[in-house]
């Protein structure tokens, strides 16, 4: 079955004056955008800032798995705040001593080979099969217990409610974070700093409350306390995992990595979340579809993915002269690789623009990224979103959008997080008819 259709208007606009990255007008729906800058090459020169924007799936696919000329050291910010100095001459020595003046350069996904190579194999120590198992086998309690108090009013908003501390409390279990002090996370993370905010949404803007400081102050104590003294836990696994050289990471290394998987997992997962069930709440025959065998739910979760990427994309910066596809670019050019509009591709996938929860290749996506950089927490983001939206649909006979919240059908509105790199809600309000409990 193919659900109802997703194609936006695709009227002829002229798309020369709009910003992407610094204006509003495609928080809603940048898809139109990604089509215009496909039609005219998969590989287009935005007018603005000067970025090549990279639709195009196999020219996507031919950036993502080359590390040797392309850098991912403005992987999070592209053209804001820029590169430091003019990048001219040897840009490879030029990343090399500045490396550190480019907002975010000590985590994971601005790192390049071999450097990058070392801490991702860190990261693989700590999230290892064996621990995801476990980590999944308590999000089935995780998700009852959020459930418990989100579905009691019959009403309310989804991403505050239920996906955001869901989703915390999936990534703090899964990093050994205390139970005592996953409250304060919470609070700390989602509840008094973050009215509509996103968690990693840094973007060359200075932050009143940095959340990353945050994470970095407690887990510096974890790691420290449990290199000092050894408990035999998560935790202390995490402290003592070592690099594959078998050196010790100095206790900054193993924050970095720590802080990384809990900001960005819980981030795109919350918008993974709540794009499934804006869906599912806007189209009953999709839900009955749904609801009719639960082992649908993975394939429409891939399809999401597909249609509705939580990372619309990230940057890379050419290292030495390269031609992407047929675009001749010389070093020195930023990138953006657009996910969202790679996942649209004609090329690739059949009525791209169609939400079809039984796309045979709708795996294929890029919503993870590919190459050296795939998310390393794709396993468990895939995890998250399928028992949680089993167990809501268990758990209820059925979920509508809350009209009174935003609006009928047919003038519904929403509010996007303001990111040229995320996409996602900032709120969901659902209504929803709870299951009688089984006996």
């Amino acid at each position: 079955m193919a659900s109802d259709d997703l194609a936006s208007d695709t009227a002829a606009r002229d798309y020369s004056t709009v910003d992407f990255f610094l204006g509003q007008d495609l928080l809603e729906d940048p898809y139109p955008y990604f089509d215009s800058l496909r039609e005219q090459s998969p590989v287009t020169r935005e007018d603005n800032h000067g970025v090549y924007m990279v639709t195009g799936y196999d020219e996507a696919l031919a950036v993502l798995n080359d590390t040797e000329r392309f850098s991912s050291c403005m992987s999070v910010t592209g053209p804001f705040p820029g590169f430091p100095v003019p990048l001219v001459g040897d840009i490879d020595a030029l990343i090399t001593e500045h490396r550190d003046k480019l907002p975010l350069s000590d985590q994971l996904p601005t790192m390049d080979p071999p450097e990058h190579t070392r801490h991702r194999a860190l990261l693989m120590r700590l999230i290892t099969p064996k621990r995801l198992k476990e980590n999944e086998d308590a999000m089935w309690a995780i998700a009852d217990r959020m459930l418990d108090e989100y579905l009691k009013p019959g009403r309310g908003d989804c991403i505050r409610d239920f996906a955001g501390p869901f989703t915390l409390y999936v990534i703090a279990d899964l990093l050994g974070v205390p139970e005592a002090d996953q409250e304060l996370f919470l609070n700390q993370l989602q509840r008094e700093h973050r009215p509509g905010g996103t968690l990693g949404s840094v973007e060359g803007k200075a932050m009143e409350h940095n959340p990353i400081e945050f994470l970095f102050a407690k887990f510096s104590d974890y790691v420290e306390d449990r290199r000092a003294q050894p408990r035999g836990d998560v935790l202390t696994s995490l402290a003592t995992a070592t690099f594959p050289d078998g050196s010790q990471p100095s206790v900054l290394d193993v924050v970095r990595v720590a802080a990384n998987v809990f900001s960005a997992g819980q981030e795109t997962t919350v918008r993974l979340l709540s794009a499934a069930l804006r869906m599912i709440a806007e189209q009953p025959e999709l839900q009955r579809f749904l609801r009719e065998d639960s082992s649908r739910i993975a394939n429409f979760v891939e399809e999401v993915l597909r249609t509705e990427s939580p990372v619309k994309g990230d940057f890379r910066l050419t290292k030495e002269q390269v031609t992407v596809g047929t675009v001749d670019l010389p070093a020195g050019t930023t990138l953006m690789v657009v996910n969202s509009g790679a996942n649209r591709d004609p090329r690739r996938f059949t009525d791209p623009t169609r939400f079809d929860p039984e796309r045979s290749n709708a795996r294929s996506h890029l919503a993870f990224g590919r190459g050296v950089h795939t998310c390393p927490g794709a396993p468990l983001a895939r995890a998250e979103a399928r028992i949680a939206l089993e167990r809501l649909l268990d758990r209820t006979t059925d979920i509508r959008i809350d009209e009174s919240v935003h609006g009928p059908a047919g003038s519904r509105k929403y509010r996007y997080v303001p990111t040229y790199v995320l996409r996602g809600l900032i709120h969901l309000n659902l209504e929803f008819d709870v299951a009688e409990e089984k006996s």
